[in-house]
């Protein structure tokens, strides 16, 4: 589904664009989707909207056939790229899950602020990016997509969620059908 409307309290979400992750190779360069993600971020805090900024700081407490004894990310692995240029209003989230919302106090703050639409971009598509937008869909969340703005590893996996799980869960659209939305200043 296209996106229809820009709610009135609608905030900008962005997933695990730290340096760890914009390292690995993805369907779409990571290049592409930082630069994307930068002009979200810079149109939403023009019009004093909440930009969230959203790291990934420890693996999700569940088990899986992948051992982690004693496992520490890399130094540095964690830390937000330069290119999202952090300001003192924007909204800091370090999870240790593969969403945003289960094992952080989001919810609280877009709450706190009125947040009744989020636009979600970022990297991994069918992990991070998913996980986060079927949480916001469950509380009640306007979900919004911003598709070219996202990647996976693997096309065929962005592909499939982007066009088969994505319009179950929200709407979907561009870096540009969402700047359009945005009422001139």
């Amino acid at each position: 589904m296209p996106i229809s409307q820009l709610d009135l309290n609608a905030a900008l979400v962005v997933i695990d664009l730290q340096k760890g992750i914009v390292g690995i190779p993805a369907a779409v360069t990571a290049r592409e989707i930082v630069e994307k993600s930068a002009q979200l971020i810079q149109a939403f805090r023009a019009h004093n909207l909440p930009v969230v900024l959203v790291n990934v700081v420890a693996p999700p407490p569940g088990r899986t056939g992948q051992p982690r004894h004693n496992f520490a990310f890399p130094p540095d692995w964690t830390d937000l790229i330069p290119e999202l240029d952090v300001q003192p209003s924007d909204i800091l989230v370090s999870k240790r899950s593969v969403g945003a919302f289960l094992t952080t106090k989001l919810d609280e703050e877009l709450r706190s602020r009125g947040v009744t639409q989020i636009f979600l971009c970022g990297i991994a598509t069918s992990a991070g990016v998913e996980s986060t937008a079927r949480s916001a869909y469950d509380l009640g969340y306007h979900v919004v997509f911003v598709t070219d703005a996202m990647t996976d590893r693997d096309p065929e996996t962005h592909k499939f969620c982007a066009e088969k799980i994505f319009p179950r869960l929200g709407e979907t659209g561009s870096t540009q059908e969402v700047l359009h939305l945005l009422p001139l200043k």
